[in-house]
């Protein structure tokens, strides 16, 4: 079974979801602060972190961003920190997906298991997605736009993965929302916005053309203008 490593500094909620996970046949490991969980982490190599955002020492921000800078282990952050901005930067440190406390244990689980699917190992013949000029290898994880190579945060290469694979197809927001973070934000799309932006700056940057283009009021779509 998959190992799931917890980091939190209140043992309520760590004795709790060891627990819930071990249940459901997870092998579990469990630190309380940031060094400790970036030194286990190096040992039991866990497919998926639960991290806290608020702890003393090594906040949850900088063991994300330490984390994804060494592997690709999936980061599920936790926090009491629900604004938009706060999600944001969760993910832009690196986290995969973003639960509010107080939560639902069972929420967590589903969470959990999504987030393992989407971590599956790519088929090695799995090819790159090209559109245009555009081009993004699932193995080697390289963007270009043509003959220009650019790096993509981990949540930004999943999101132009999507658009590449639907080219030319009207994507709704609610749908980019499900398929790519998994869940629907609470309701704001406010983030998928934040992320277009994102991965426009970083396509366009050398004058190029346009290619994700917005659908008003239904969401985007890649396609040429």
């Amino acid at each position: 079974m998959p190992t799931v490593l917890i980091v939190d500094d209140d043992r309520k909620i760590t004795d709790m979801l060891r627990r819930t996970l071990a249940y459901e046949g997870y092998d579990v490991v469990t630190a309380a602060n940031g060094h400790e969980a970036l030194a286990k982490a190096q040992i039991h190599r866990p497919d998926v972190v639960v991290l806290d955002w608020l702890m003393p020492g090594i906040d949850g921000i900088e063991v994300a961003k330490l984390l994804r800078a060494a592997d690709t282990t999936a980061i599920l952050m936790l926090t009491a920190r629900d604004a938009i901005e706060d999600r944001v930067e969760g993910l832009d440190a690196g986290a995969d997906d973003y639960l509010v406390k107080p939560f639902a244990p069972v929420e967590l689980l589903a969470r959990v298991r999504a987030l393992l699917r989407r971590t599956e190992p790519i088929r090695d013949g799995e090819k790159p997605l090209v559109y245009a000029d555009l081009s993004l290898d699932p193995l080697t994880r390289e963007a270009r736009r043509g003959e220009r190579v650019f790096s993509l945060s981990p949540k930004e290469f999943d999101l132009l993965a999507y658009m590449l694979r639907y080219p030319r197809q009207v994507l709704p927001r609610e749908r980019i929302l499900q398929d790519v973070w998994g869940y629907d934000f609470g309701g704001n799309g406010n983030v998928l916005e934040v992320y277009v932006g994102y991965l426009r700056a970083k396509t366009e940057a050398g004058g190029e053309a346009r290619l994700i283009q917005t659908v008003r009021g239904v969401g985007y779509v890649l396609r040429t203008e």
